[in-house]
């Protein structure tokens, strides 16, 4: 079973070890998770349950009727669960040991020494080969017939067109990017907050799900 939560990216700080060398570390903040369904192998094939957080704060509790569709408003009121902002899914191995309404915390990771964090990479826009996969170009002098392009991409006739799948300039960035085994630093239950050794994909105050390492 693989144990996750709904996080948001604070940002890097940096702290220093025993030997006093500066280790660069990401700020993690989770609020708690709440259950909002239940599925089982019966019904739905697997077990799960999904989790809803980031709670939708608004001075007149009418707006979120406007904000939310019918069928969203429906399933939070189906699990008397207030409305929030995510949901994600998370697999378990017994769904009826989890009840609707029950909070999940940062305590779930406590004696943990590795994470696995998940999110969305900072989109990049349209790029060409050179910063997308690196390619070296062409030469910089004036008589070159190019400088920042793929090169050749075709052949002769055999088989006679380009091949699919090869690189080409395109869309970079804003994908769903798992950082592996990073080292937990620091962990406060109370306030919600885990420190991981590294980077973590996505830009400031992004939405990240944190799991246990399936490596380490």
């Amino acid at each position: 079973m693989v144990r996750s939560l709904i996080g948001k990216k604070c940002g890097m700080v940096r702290v220093y070890d025993q030997d006093g060398r500066p280790v660069a570390c990401t700020l993690i903040h989770i609020e708690p998770n709440v259950v909002a369904q239940l599925k089982n192998r019966a019904k739905d094939g697997y077990e799960a349950i999904q989790l809803a957080t980031l709670k939708i704060v608004t001075r007149d509790p009418r707006t979120i009727e406007k904000r939310l569709s019918k069928p969203l408003l429906g399933h939070y009121k189906k699990a008397a669960v207030a409305p929030c902002r995510h949901l994600h899914e998370m697999r378990v191995e017994d769904s009826t040991q989890y009840q609707l309404g029950q909070e999940l915390n940062v305590s779930l990771f406590e004696g943990a020494k590795f994470l696995d964090v998940t999110g969305t990479s900072k989109g990049k826009g349209y790029q060409g080969v050179m910063k997308k996969y690196g390619f070296s170009g062409g030469p910089a002098a004036h008589g070159s017939g190019f400088h920042r392009h793929a090169g050749s991409t075709g052949m002769r006739s055999s088989p006679g067109r380009c091949l699919p799948g090869g690189p080409r300039p395109s869309h970079m960035g804003d994908e769903k990017v798992t950082v592996q085994s990073l080292r937990v630093v620091a962990l406060d239950a109370d306030k919600g907050i885990v420190l991981v050794e590294g980077a973590v994909p996505g830009a400031k105050n992004s939405i990240v799900v944190v799991s246990d390492a399936m490596k380490k």
